[in-house]
Order: structure tokens, then C-alpha cells, then sequence
């Protein structure tokens, strides 16, 4: 009789545990389904998230390269424009897939793909639009989304528009130019502003999901919940530190590349870099090229020192930068050299700024302690209309036409003639000409 009850009295134990464990067994399945849940959710917003950052990064790039398109005629910039373009279109494809009735998931699939998304996030995309679209948040980015499908259609017409007429050559009406880049920007601003706003909603969302999921947790297991949340948060301020930093170090490192350290001006090799790409494309219009010495920089320095000399130099520097173009480029080539590049500068354009240059510096006076000093510059022009032109030849000439301004005198624009009678004097003794001066 005994050995008949053992049994029944192990199962009833057995029974009596699982009914004082199952609350909390529920609880542990809640909490692993809420946590699921909320991985699945906030997942899928932050491929939205990513998806929206490669789809306005291409939709930039389609217009910069259109914009180069419309500029050059080149059939490569074209190419980088249609493939930057499919980026946005595959997803507006995917949009249209999950919006229709019955919903085709295999043609979102393809768009989604096509616009660039990670494959592992397709499904959370996919997922996400179709049970939750009619989410507040959810509904108003999409709308945002949805509002720029004329604007990708107009971009799109734009380029077959632009195509058509440079097959006949560059655009010759600087007006029509004007109009078609001025354009090409508008959308450009348009497709920003409803990209934030897709951001700023979905981020809103996220963040409602967050504490509306954070109170559940809480309620079931309000240490674990806290604990994920602060190691979450303090593994994503960390990694955002450090990718911050690590930005700003490419970007100190890039421009201590390229530009002088005093100045703050492009130095020789970002300028020689600049010229020869003008170089390649000569075709566009005239290039000009002027470079321009300081008369007095060395008496500066042995009245005043070298801190009075830098101090000069960065003045000079700022009044060089005074009424350019966006386009043109003011460098330091070194010690009291500097050069100017404008591009699509007509020789009487060049020789007009640097007259107006030389009128500046010479109406320039520099003030140091008790000491002031007038300032003047010899200014070497010269115009690169031959497509076949190097870097070299075109040195060498504005280097030639500064020398010859500094022998003629200084404190004069002299302009080169293209004619091999300007004798270019070998550094060391440009040195000691500098020297005397």
C-alpha cells in the first residue's frame, strides 16, 4: 500500500511546484515575449531609420551628380546620377508593393533590396509597414515618405530632360544653365525637409514605443529592465563618443592635409591638386591663375620678428579671401607666396582682380607695436586656354609673369605674354632677390 502512494505523492509535489512556479514561470514568458516584441519593434525602426539616411544620401548624390551632369556633359556623372537615383526608387517600389491590396511581398522584397537596406532588415521593413502603418507615427512618416514621389519623378524627368539637351553640346544659355541648377537645388531642399520630418517622426515614435514597452517591463521585472537600459544606453553613448571622435580626427587630419596652419588657406599641394583637376577640365572656360609675392614681408620680419610676421601674413590672407567667388581658391604656397585660382575667369576678369588685389594691399598698412609698414605685392597673371596645358607650364608662366612684375619694380600686376622670352629664374636666386627686397 505504501509502495502504491509513493507515486501519487511525488506527483502531487511535483504539481504543487509547477502551480507555485507557473506565476512566475508566466512572468519570465512575458518578459522574454515583451523583450522579443521590443527587439522586433525597435529593430525595425532603426533599419526605417538607416534606410531613410542611405535613401537622402543618395537622393543628394543623384542631384550633386546631375548637377555635375548638367555642368560637364560627362556620361560617368550621368551613370553615378541614374545609380544614386535607383536608391530612392526601389524604395518608393517596395512602398507602392505594401500598399496595394493583396499586398506583394516579394516585389517590396526587391525594392527594399534595391534601395540599398541591409537584407537582414528587410523582413522588420516589411514587417513593420504591414501590421503598424496605421500607427500615429508610423502613418505620419509615411506621408512624409509618400510626398516626395512627385519630387522623384520631376528629379527623374529632370535628368532625361538635361540629357536631351546636352546631346547637342553644352548648354550655351547661362540663363537656361541658372535656371536648371537653381532648380536641381529647390529639390534638393525639398527632399530634406520631408526627409527630417520622416526622421524627427519615426525618432518621436521610437521613443514613444520606448516608455510605453520600458512601463511593461518595469511592471514584470523593473530590475532587469533598468540594468538592460543603462548598459544599453551606456554601450550607445560610448560607441556615438567614439565615432564622433573619430570623425572629428579624419576631419582635423584631412584638413591639416590640405590646408596651411597659420592661414587657414589651402597650402601648395591642395592648391596644385585644385589646379590640375581645373587642368583636366579646361574645356569648360578660361582658367586664370595668379600668383602674387609681398614686397616687404622680410623687412617685417627683421623689424619685428616672426610673430609679426605671421600676424601679417593672416591679414594679408583674410584680404586676399575678400569678394571671391565660391568657386575660386585662395592658397598659401609658402612664406609670402600665395596663389590665386579662378576658374572660368576671363583674361581681362583676372587682370582686373588683380589689379584690384594690388590696389587693396598697396592702400594696406600693417601696424605692429609703434612700427607700420606699407604693404605692396608683385602679381603674376596668366590665362591656361589650351586644353593640353600641364601643371608645370602653367606654374612656370605665372611664376615667370611674378618674377618679371618684381623686376619691373614691384608693386605691379605683370601679365603673361605666352611668349618663351620671360626667363623664369631658378629658386635659390629668387631667394636672394627676395632677400634684398
Amino acid at each position: 500500500m505504501f509502495r502504491r502512494t509513493a507515486p501519487s505523492t511525488k506527483g502531487r509535489n511535483f504539481l504543487h511546484v509547477i502551480k507555485l512556479v507557473s506565476p512566475f514561470i508566466a512572468v519570465v514568458v512575458l518578459q522574454a515575449a515583451i523583450a522579443g516584441f521590443s527587439l522586433e519593434v525597435m529593430s525595425s525602426v532603426r533599419a526605417y531609420v538607416a534606410g531613410e539616411a542611405m535613401w537622402s544620401r543618395s537622393q543628394k548624390n543623384a542631384v550633386y551628380f546631375l548637377n555635375l551632369y548638367l555642368r560637364s556633359g560627362e556620361a560617368g556623372q550621368f551613370a553615378q546620377y541614374q545609380t544614386s537615383l535607383a536608391v530612392p526608387i526601389g524604395d518608393e517600389f517596395a512602398r507602392w508593393a505594401l500598399e496595394r491590396e493583396p499586398v506583394d511581398a516579394e516585389a517590396a522584397r526587391i525594392g527594399f533590396l534595391q534601395g540599398a537596406n541591409h537584407p537582414d532588415d528587410v523582413p522588420g521593413l516589411i514587417w513593420l509597414f504591414r501590421y503598424f502603418s496605421r500607427v500615429s507615427f508610423l502613418q505620419e512618416a509615411i506621408r512624409e515618405w509618400a510626398a516626395t514621389d512627385p519630387m522623384l519623378l520631376e528629379l527623374n524627368v529632370f535628368g532625361e530632360v538635361i540629357r536631351s539637351e546636352l546631346k547637342n553640346g553644352p548648354i550655351a544659355d547661362s540663363d537656361r544653365l541658372n535656371f536648371l541648377s537653381s532648380r536641381l537645388s529647390d529639390l534638393n531642399s525639398q527632399f530634406t525637409g520631408h526627409a527630417n520630418r520622416f526622421s524627427t517622426v519615426l525618432g518621436e515614435g521610437s521613443r514613444a514605443i520606448k516608455l510605453m514597452l520600458t512601463g511593461v517591463n518595469i511592471a514584470t521585472a523593473a530590475t532587469l529592465i533598468l540594468l538592460l537600459i543603462w548598459h544599453t544606453r551606456r554601450l550607445v553613448l560610448q560607441r556615438q563618443a567614439f565615432e564622433d571622435a573619430l570623425h572629428a580626427e579624419k576631419e582635423r587630419l584631412a584638413f591639416q592635409a590640405s590646408h596651411d596652419w597659420l592661414t587657414g588657406l589651402a597650402n601648395r599641394r591642395a592648391f596644385e591638386a585644385r589646379l590640375q583637376s581645373e587642368l583636366d577640365g579646361a574645356g569648360k572656360g578660361p582658367l586664370s591663375l595668379i600668383l602674387l609675392d609681398l614686397d616687404q614681408f622680410k623687412s617685417v620680419n627683421d623689424s619685428c620678428g616672426h610673430l609679426a610676421g605671421d600676424r601679417l601674413l593672416c591679414q594679408i590672407s583674410r584680404l586676399l579671401q575678400q569678394n571671391r567667388r565660391p568657386h575660386d581658391l585662395v592658397a598659401r604656397l609658402g612664406g609670402d607666396e600665395f596663389g590665386l585660382i579662378l576658374p572660368q575667369c576671363a583674361p581681362y576678369d583676372a587682370l582686373d582682380i588683380a589689379e584690384r588685389l594690388r590696389r587693396s594691399l598697396e592702400l594696406f598698412n600693417f601696424a605692429w607695436d609703434d612700427c607700420c609698414f606699407a604693404i605692396t605685392a608683385s602679381i603674376g597673371v596668366t590665362c591656361i586656354a589650351d586644353g593640353n596645358a600641364t601643371l608645370e607650364e602653367a606654374m612656370r608662366r605665372a611664376d615667370a609673369a611674378c618674377y618679371r612684375a618684381k623686376e619691373k619694380g614691384r608693386n605691379r600686376v605683370q601679365v603673361d605674354n605666352g611668349r618663351p622670352d620671360v626667363v623664369v629664374v631658378p629658386s635659390r636666386q629668387r631667394e636672394i632677390i627676395a632677400a634684398r627686397g
